[in-house]
């Protein structure tokens, strides 16, 4: 679980790299506004928003932008490759029940390379 997590972080840190800075990520869409299809505001107040994706096999979202700080929890195994604004991509695979910080990123878009749906859950504070 611990080299999950590892290996999501690090994902998630080579994306950011190369993929942002805060002013770019300021312009990305959120999630929930950049794919609304895929990703669902499940609860809001003043401190914090929760937001459900869902990317059966196969999908690709579309761009969007993680423009603060947040953590991820995933519902279930996810096996995903992730695309920075440039194109580059990196490979993640996510176990159910793992959580991870997600840093301010830029815009990017998330692709289920994997054979089941990918579920997860992303925890924002405003």
């Amino acid at each position: 679980m611990k080299f999950s997590l590892v290996k999501t972080a690090c994902a998630a840190a080579i994306l950011a790299a190369t993929a942002s800075t805060g002013a770019f990520a300021q312009s990305a869409e959120p999630t929930y506004k950049g794919d609304p299809s895929v990703y669902k505001v499940i609860f809001e107040d003043a401190n914090f928003r929760v937001i459900e994706g869902n990317r059966g096999p196969g999908v690709k979202d579309k761009a969007h932008g993680h423009p603060s700080p947040s953590v991820i929890y995933n519902v279930t195994d996810c096996t995903s490759k992730l695309y920075n604004a440039e194109g580059k991509s990196v490979d993640s695979v996510a176990k159910a029940g793992t959580a991870s910080a997600v840093p301010v990123i830029g815009s990017h878009q998330a692709e289920n390379v994997g054979t089941a749906n990918c579920k997860q859950i992303f925890v924002e504070k405003k």
